[in-house]
């Protein structure tokens, strides 16, 4: 483990996990930086000024994945490139979709699975791919203790990082079924989504799961719209809906994610206003195309 000073900072730039864990407690204050894409954005807009930072680029152990027990075990210093590469999109092609729609090349090269979760912004393109696979997140602690939540948790503030504690890894259910992630932009080309949603089917469990991105301040899983299509599709036939059933499952999801507001004096609810409207139907029409195309 190596350490750089600076006028500005303290950099830190440890060689394995553990290290990194035990840099952080001996500096309760320092910051860690992997890809720095979020990170140094606040930095130059005045918001954040670390005191220290511990540089996690030199951690090979975190920058691959291994099969484990019928899951994936995603380091999470994977950056956006390396999950958009045909061999990872073999393996979970939504959060590959995901990476490769997270921004430019410079983004997508720096940026990291890890960073994704830590920062838990809004529009994360893998923040949803990740709850509708219902991925686990593996944190190290100080002494070697690693211990394991549901990555929900995380960005629902159920669980909270605690000091010295790092994301170490994402595990997640390789369920050898279609997965589709789309995005809306606000403009052409890659950029910040307005709205995303994955969806995956579950053939085992004869489910869908979707989660739609964006739109609110984590993940959100329509779970009622979820059980309402997976009891329509016939698993054991060729999965196939009626372009009926589909636009109804994208009016669903719509409006259990973009709701109406609630009822005034008068027992009614009052009009949504035009750019909410078009929110919700900008979700519907993910979750009904991302749906036909699973199911294709």
């Amino acid at each position: 483990m190596t350490t750089q000073a600076s006028q500005a900072e303290t950099v830190t730039l440890p060689s394995t996990l553990d290290e990194a864990v035990a840099a952080l407690a001996a500096t309760p204050a320092a910051v860690p930086v992997a890809g720095g894409t979020d990170l140094m954005a606040a930095v130059n807009a005045g918001l954040l000024r670390p005191a220290a930072l511990v540089g996690l680029g030199r951690i090979s152990e975190i920058r691959g994945w291994q099969y484990l027990d019928g899951h994936a075990l995603l380091g999470a210093g994977l950056t956006h490139a390396r999950m958009g590469r045909p061999d990872f999109a073999a393996l979970i092609p939504a959060l590959a979709a995901a990476a490769r729609a997270a921004g430019p090349p410079q983004i997508r090269n720096a940026g990291t699975l890890g960073g994704n979760i830590a920062t838990a912004a809004p529009s994360g393109d893998a923040l949803p791919v990740l709850a509708a696979l219902e991925a686990t997140v593996v944190i190290a602690g100080p002494g070697g203790a690693r211990r394991e939540v549901p990555v929900s948790h995380l960005l629902t503030g159920m669980e909270m990082l605690r000091s010295g504690e790092l994301i170490g890894y994402v595990r997640v259910p390789l369920l050898h079924a279609p997965q589709v992630f789309l995005k809306a932009t606000g403009r052409t080309g890659p950029g910040r989504a307005v709205a995303s949603v994955a969806l995956v089917l579950d053939p085992a469990r004869r489910g869908v799961r979707c989660a739609v991105g964006a739109i609110a301040p984590m993940p959100l899983r329509p779970l009622e719209a979820e059980v309402w299509v997976g009891s329509l599709i016939d698993w054991d036939g060729d999965r196939s809906l009626a372009p009926e059933a589909l636009a109804a499952f994208g009016e669903y999801v719509g409006a259990a994610c973009v709701p109406d507001l609630p009822p005034g004096e008068d027992g009614a609810s009052p009009p949504l206003s035009p750019a909410v409207q078009h929110l919700r139907r900008t979700v519907a029409a993910l979750a009904r195309r991302a749906l036909g195309r699973a199911l294709s």
